[in-house]
């Protein structure tokens, strides 16, 4: 068979997909800066998800202990798998950082790819990508380097490769996703099922696959418009119905047998709250750690946890919304003539996401959290829409200005498409602090240090905010902090919740009685206390603390001028101290006995 010799036009494709990994690789290397701007730096997310992977490297750090064995035991196989293969040669801590500059890269390639199948502009694939990332970039999923930045690879991957036909890619990609990203698969289930029995019929070209396999995808002429006039232009009858690709099938089985062992495996922590009982629980109520009910029915349905959380930032994005409306006016928008008609997959994974959305709500809290089946692949959704949605908009405005005979040229229609490039390439000059990576930074380095000295085997005890960093920069186990106080498994949560209400009491106790009692019945080693949390503003200054009613007595006896027993032992109990922040040896304590 002859193929068809290589188009002059396909360098261009080539200069827009470079570029689409260009940028994404650019704000990727900004945030990097950012993450080895100081020695003691992990991303907020991080904390609960990387920081117990530092046993890979030293199996003796966290023994027993309850908060490194909960994130572990829920943390995804491949996930910790990665880690786990690379921790001899790069730290866990270190790879977090280093993570998502790879993860970006692909995220663009395969989004650029994916727009290409879709659409055979270049530009619009540049567009899409470079969306994508901007949008990745001010949120905080893909910089975490958690499971939740692997879903935008990889459920592009699966895209991708769908459309390519690519039976054994496609059965791959599926398994990556699962072992990363199992909410991931049940979306692309959604999806194969529908490629399998329901293919909207669309006033969009078919897929030149139809063709040739092998022929590659080939860009238009960018310039004066972003289709060569003197390029035929495919029909929009429609064409017959093609042979189904085994590619969602294959899919299907894969995510199915991937989801398998989820599906017959107990969690050690479970079993996963019940709904009726998060709805009496301050944790799932508004101010609570975990606020899920009781918002506004905007918030609830839309932004919060339990909502959809489609994002439009930046402002281009919105132009995804308008892609079924461009496509309706093909004689102003004749660019459109270039969609493929598997365009349907965009609609196929919108529609996918919202019954997964509705299921989990109907199952709450047994899939989890709602947002999971809809933030992430909206996103995907919208960028590539808008992408392609900015490309029919320019070339129609390059159409108009180029009228001649029966029109007027209408030159002073320049200015838009111009704009419209301008407003796509420097948006991220007019947000502040872009990248948002959410980094946090240890502030109390000698604090760090003097911890990593002490026994790999002792338990933190302290309801300060700078307990959330103690894991993650000094390698030492906590018995509470803010961060962790994920409430979704029964298993963990009860044990996690007692711990807290214990240590509040105890702390705030005019009797060192229950302090003692603490230090024995959680084996505390040392005891950290900010110099600062004995006035009454500190506990009501404290919006997690302040979901528990022991924090409301403790706040009304400090504010009676009742002090804390423990302020006793200040002087002579300190072995450590920085700035306003002092660690006390529990030893020293229960000689007080």
């Amino acid at each position: 068979m002859n193929h068809p010799s290589p188009s002059p036009r396909l360098p261009l494709a080539r200069l827009w997909f470079v570029l689409s990994l260009t940028f994404a690789a650019l704000y990727a290397l900004l945030a990097m800066v950012r993450a080895f701007s100081a020695d003691y730096v992990i991303q907020d997310d991080a904390r609960q998800h990387v920081f117990w992977m530092q046993r890979f490297t030293d199996p003796e750090l966290f023994p027993g202990d309850l908060i490194a064995d909960y994130f572990q035991s829920v943390a995804p196989q491949g996930y910790a798998g990665l880690y786990h293969i690379l921790a001899p040669v790069i730290n866990p801590i270190l790879l977090h950082k280093l993570l998502p500059l790879v993860l970006a890269i692909v995220t663009a390639g395969y989004c650029f790819g994916v727009c290409l199948s879709l659409f055979e502009v270049p530009f619009a694939g540049f567009a899409g990508s470079l969306l994508l990332q901007q949008c990745l970039w001010i949120q905080d999923g893909l910089i975490s380097a958690t499971p939740k930045a692997f879903i935008y690879p990889l459920l592009l991957a699966v895209l991708y490769h769908l459309l390519k036909k690519e039976v054994l890619a496609t059965g791959l990609a599926v398994t990556l996703l699962g072992i990363f990203y199992p909410q991931g698969v049940l979306i692309c289930s959604g999806v194969f099922l529908l490629q399998l029995f329901w293919s909207p019929r669309l006033p969009v070209s078919p897929s030149p696959r139809s063709v040739s396999e092998a022929e590659p995808r080939l860009p238009v002429s960018p310039s004066p418009r972003l289709v060569s006039e003197a390029e035929p232009r495919l029909p929009v009858s429609p064409s017959p119905r093609l042979p189904v690709s085994p590619s969602p099938l294959v899919g299907l089985v894969a995510g199915i047998l991937v989801l398998l062992p989820y599906a017959l495996s107990a969690s050690d922590f479970g079993p996963a709250i019940a709904a009726d009982a998060a709805k009496l629980m301050p944790e799932f109520l508004p101010g609570g750690r975990s606020a899920f009910f009781g918002e506004d029915p905007w918030r609830f349905w839309f932004s919060s946890r339990g909502g959809v959380r489609l994002s439009l930032e930046p402002p281009l994005m919105a132009l995804g919304l308008l892609l079924p409306l461009l496509l309706k006016f093909p004689g102003r928008f004749p660019l459109a003539q270039k969609i493929h008609r598997d365009i349907a997959i965009l609609s196929h994974l919108i529609i996918s996401s919202l019954a997964l959305f509705f299921t989990a709500h109907l199952l709450l809290f047994k899939l989890h959290l709602p947002s999971r089946y809809t933030q992430h692949s909206l996103r995907i959704v919208v960028a590539i829409a808008a992408g392609i949605s900015l490309a029919l908009i320019i070339d129609a405005l390059f159409a108009a200005m180029q009228t001649i005979g029966g029109g007027k040229r209408k030159l002073w229609l320049w200015p838009i498409p111009a704009l419209l490039v301008i407003v796509l390439i420097f948006y991220p000059a007019t947000v502040k602090n872009f990248p948002w990576t959410g980094y946090t930074i240890g502030q109390f380095p000698a604090l760090y240090q003097f911890l990593q000295q002490q026994p790999k085997d002792i338990t933190i005890a302290s309801l300060s905010e700078e307990a959330n960093n103690l894991p993650s920069f000094a390698g030492r186990s906590i018995l509470v902090g803010r961060e962790y106080a994920i409430p979704y498994h029964t298993g963990y949560y009860n044990q996690f919740r007692q711990r807290v209400l214990d240590l509040i009491t105890a702390q705030y106790s005019p009797d060192i009685a229950p302090v003692q009692e603490v230090i024995k019945k959680y084996g505390i080693d040392l005891w950290l206390v900010d110099g600062g949390a004995f006035a009454p503003g500190y506990l009501g200054g404290n919006s997690w603390l302040m979901q528990y009613p022991e924090t409301k007595e403790a706040k009304d006896r400090l504010k009676a001028n009742q002090l804390p027993a423990i302020t006793q032992y200040l002087p002579r109990c300190t072995i450590f101290q920085t700035n306003d922040i002092f660690i006390l040896s529990a030893p020293c304590i229960l000689e007080g006995e």
